[in-house]
């Protein structure tokens, strides 16, 4: 691990970009340089192509590049679940072939995790993998899969022993996406967008070279995934200009200066999709709103919490886990805080949170926030399953009852 502060990791960065950011080239060039300098992703070992800095220092780094207004790492389930999943699991060799084209931006990725009848209880998963010679015929249905219709890789958990228990059978497979068996279908949002795909296996194959952890070890696997997850959507933070990974995107060719003067970035400072207190300060002056007592008090809370919430996960990374629930309150409060800034941004615009798009005398964004507010609380794990897992793990509450751990999965009511 390395012993820089972050403000020398913010100068040795500061250094780097003056001699290596150039506008003119492609994104895909830009990608490799970032990835040959071990910019990608700072907080994996550096046998992963990291640097192995923990959060303070990571955090350095995308604030770093976020102010120096140029594009960051290649973003996506690739950089921020697939990545340091298989550098903790997978082989050597599997993680000489399949980290390096995420760093770089060459493949993007995404989740074959969720399926109609396995969300919140998520060991209840029913899609099949039967060993065929070196390969896995893998069949069945997932859903809510960010990224599907974009993605060349996979990361899928597929059940493997049906006689083993719940827990026990599942085994962790890196998917080639573009193959005659898989199927991705976009899911239409209240939003008007489609960032969701059902995906349909019909005797898919993936290699044995691709199973990630060993046979049967899924679970632990995947809980490793989750883990990350919820960490990432819940950290927050500053974020540099986000584009678009993979060949299927159509960015790799495209001049990397184009981006930096699009507006392509998310709120800075509370994660997620919400609003961040400097741009609700702005919408308050704007409105005229800014010396009313009430919004002003509001504003202030949702500060406070997201201030919290960076102090929770920089805990964690820096001087370890306290309770092993940090990942899991980060996601919880990542989802209050969309939700404080829905309220307090409709607070501040009254009547015209009725209105969107050019209807609406301040643009829409809020609106915006409204209708995307309720997905937080559902994506990456409920807030429910959160509460659950610091509940049972953390407080060592009950359990619900149920049928004993040992089981085996076809012994168990389906749906």
């Amino acid at each position: 691990m390395s012993e820089q502060t972050a403000s020398e990791v913010s100068e040795e960065l500061s250094a780097w970009l003056e001699e290596n950011w150039d506008p003119e080239i492609t994104v895909a060039e830009w990608w490799a340089r970032l990835s040959e300098a071990r910019w990608s992703h700072p907080s994996l070992p550096e046998e992963a192509g990291g640097r192995g800095y923990n959060r303070e220092q990571a955090t350095a780094v995308s604030v770093g590049l976020a102010e120096a207004n140029v594009v960051g790492p290649p973003t996506g389930l690739g950089h921020m679940l697939a990545a340091p999943t298989i550098a903790v699991h997978g082989s050597e060799e599997q993680v000489g072939r399949l980290v390096p084209e995420i760093l770089d931006g060459t493949v993007a990725w995404c989740q074959l995790f969720s399926e109609p009848n396995a969300g919140s209880d998520l060991a209840g998963l029913q899609a099949r993998a039967v060993r065929d010679g070196d390969e896995w015929v893998v069949s069945g249905q997932k859903v809510w899969t960010s990224g599907g219709h974009m993605a060349q890789k996979g990361m899928l958990i597929a059940r493997t022993d049906p006689e083993a228990p719940k827990h026990q059978g599942i085994t962790y497979f890196a998917i080639e996406m573009d193959q005659p068996g898989i199927e991705v279908r976009p899911l239409r949002e209240m939003t008007g967008q489609a960032l969701f795909n059902e995906v349909f296996l019909d005797e898919a194959r993936v290699s044995n070279d691709n199973v990630i952890g060993g046979l049967g070890n899924g679970w632990a696997v995947a809980n490793s995934t989750l883990m990350f997850e919820r960490a990432s959507l819940g950290g927050g933070g500053k974020q540099p200009i986000s584009v678009a990974p993979g060949t299927i995107a159509g960015r790799l060719q495209q001049s990397v200066g184009d981006f930096t003067n699009r507006v392509n970035r998310g709120p800075e400072g509370d994660g997620g999709r919400g609003m961040s207190t400097d741009s609700l300060v702005r919408l308050a002056k704007e409105t005229g709103r800014d010396d009313d007592a009430v919004i002003r008090q509001e504003i202030v809370q949702l500060h406070i919490l997201a201030e919290v919430n960076k102090l929770n996960m920089r805990r964690a990374k820096a001087g370890g886990s306290r309770t092993g629930a940090e990942g899991n309150l980060a996601k919880l409060a990542m989802s209050e805080l969309v939700r404080r800034s829905r309220d307090v941004g409709n607070m501040i615009i009254g009547a015209d949170g009725m209105l969107t798009g050019k209807d609406s005398s301040t643009g829409g964004a809020v609106q915006e926030v409204t209708m995307f507010s309720p997905a937080p609380a559902i994506y990456g794990g409920t807030d429910q399953v959160q509460r659950n897992i610091i509940g049972e793990r953390v407080l060592g509450l009950s359990k619900e009852p149920g049928h004993p751990k040992d089981t085996p999965f076809k012994d168990l009511l389906q749906n």
